[in-house]
């Protein structure tokens, strides 16, 4: 496969169908800027946007294409929070870092659904999500779940008890349900593409095929890449679990993490209405969690399941289908149209690493799984600290970040025994 194959969309469902989108041209010279953002997903494209929306004078670094990574290949949920909630925060860092991040928690959805409505971005919003329960632990979680974030100001949240979870689901699985009537879902890479345009539409410059190659500090950084360089007087890296090499320090406390998705062939109305009724976003509550929901031309699509390191499996449908089946179990001789797989970056705590490497540089990755949301979060945090408005950001930038045990060499294994355990629990219903 050639270099420039290798950073082109992954075949998958969303890539499918993404919208027109031009392919920017990669950086040919040397230009100056204000600022210079390292990649092109969320946490990058937000950035730039809001930045953009200041009169900042942006140009955004993508070494593939726009939304090549994480952002172009999630299950295209809306879940507010964060991987860690905020009782976990407050118990582990106080009660004044849980209020500041709860004062943020679902402020992330909110720039999404801004985002969509200024710019008129197309990309088959829904609203809706559930998290369900498949033992009576994991109910009673929920319940505590819902008392917490009403705590914080949501009160779009109802419990569904016993069987009326069917109401919303069409499983055997579980044994009740939390749905969250401000969430929802979507397709991202469409979400991601559609913001990319309104930063171009602002002055904002994106350059695709463009791999930082190093990175020289000073009061000005110098970005060098394969054939020019960029010198900003100021930098977000914002590449997550694609910017390996370029952020060494920071690598040993964040692991990149493979996850799988896969999408039906079309589904018949009557059969969609049978497996979710009111088209909701689902999730299950175990450890290696499930989710699926329809999109918008009617496919379930399905995902599932960790891979430590992120490597791919070498049959993804194989590994997601049988996930699907114990779900949906009617859906036996579906065809399988689309498989893929994408790379989140994982945390040691599950909490995102916001920060500084100096006075001009900054970083804003790891969001453990939760990154459609907090990712959009990032980019306005970013924003504010480059015109002063510091103490948010900083309420992420002072949380503690420890490097994963065994180090890089055996922070996989350590990981996937770490899983293994908790999966056993939840299949135990401890």
């Amino acid at each position: 496969m050639s270099t420039r194959a290798a950073t082109e969309h992954v075949a998958s469902y969303y890539a499918a169908t993404a919208n027109p989108a031009p392919e920017r041209p990669a950086l040919e010279g040397d230009v100056e800027c204000d600022v210079c953002v390292i990649g092109a997903g969320f946490t990058g494209i937000s950035s730039a946007l809001h930045l953009a929306e200041q009169g900042v004078e942006v140009v955004v670094l993508e070494a593939a294409r726009v939304g090549f990574g994480a952002s172009g290949r999630n299950g295209g949920q809306i879940v507010n929070s964060y991987s860690r909630d905020m009782d976990v925060i407050e118990s582990r860092y106080g009660a004044e870092t849980a209020r500041a991040l709860g004062d943020m928690a679902f402020e992330g959805n909110r720039i999404i659904r801004q985002r969509i409505e200024t710019y008129g971005i197309a990309c088959n919003l829904k609203e809706g999500n559930l998290f369900a329960a498949c033992n009576r632990k994991q109910f009673e979680g929920l319940r505590e779940h819902k008392a917490l974030w009403e705590r914080y100001g949501n009160r779009q949240l109802e419990l569904l008890e016993g069987e009326t979870y069917k109401r919303e689901v069409g499983s055997e699985r579980y044994v009740g349900a939390l749905v969250d009537h401000s969430g929802g879902h979507l397709h991202p890479l469409n979400l991601v593409l559609g913001e990319a345009a309104a930063c171009e539409s602002l002055g904002g410059i994106i350059h695709e095929h463009t791999p930082v190659l190093e990175v020289r500090h000073g009061d000005a950084v110098t970005l060098r890449t394969p054939r020019g360089s960029v010198r900003a007087r100021r930098v977000v890296m914002a590449g997550n679990a694609y910017l390996q090499g370029v952020l060494p320090e920071l690598e040993g406390k964040s692991m990149p993490c493979g996850t799988q998705v896969i999408t039906t062939e079309p589904l018949p109305d009557e059969l969609r209405r049978k497996l979710i009724p009111h088209d909701m976003a689902v999730e299950d509550c175990n450890y290696l969690l499930d989710y699926y929901r329809f999109t918008d031309d009617g496919r379930l699509l399905y995902g599932g399941g960790v891979n430590y390191g992120g490597q791919d499996p070498s049959d993804i449908a194989a590994v997601i289908r049988p996930k699907m089946l114990k779900t949906f179990p009617q859906l036996a001789e579906v065809r399988i149209d689309h498989a893929w797989s994408g790379n989140f970056l994982m945390t040691l705590n599950r909490l995102p690493q916001f920060g500084r490497l100096n006075d001009n540089v900054y970083y804003a990755q790891g969001y453990s799984g939760h990154g459609v949301t907090c990712s959009h979060l990032a980019g306005r945090l970013v924003a504010e600290v480059m015109r002063g408005e510091s103490e948010r950001f900083d309420a992420f930038a002072g949380l503690p970040h420890l490097p994963f045990p065994g180090g890089r060499l055996l922070r996989v294994p350590f990981s996937a025994l770490g899983a293994w355990y908790y999966a056993t629990r939840d299949r135990l219903g401890l």
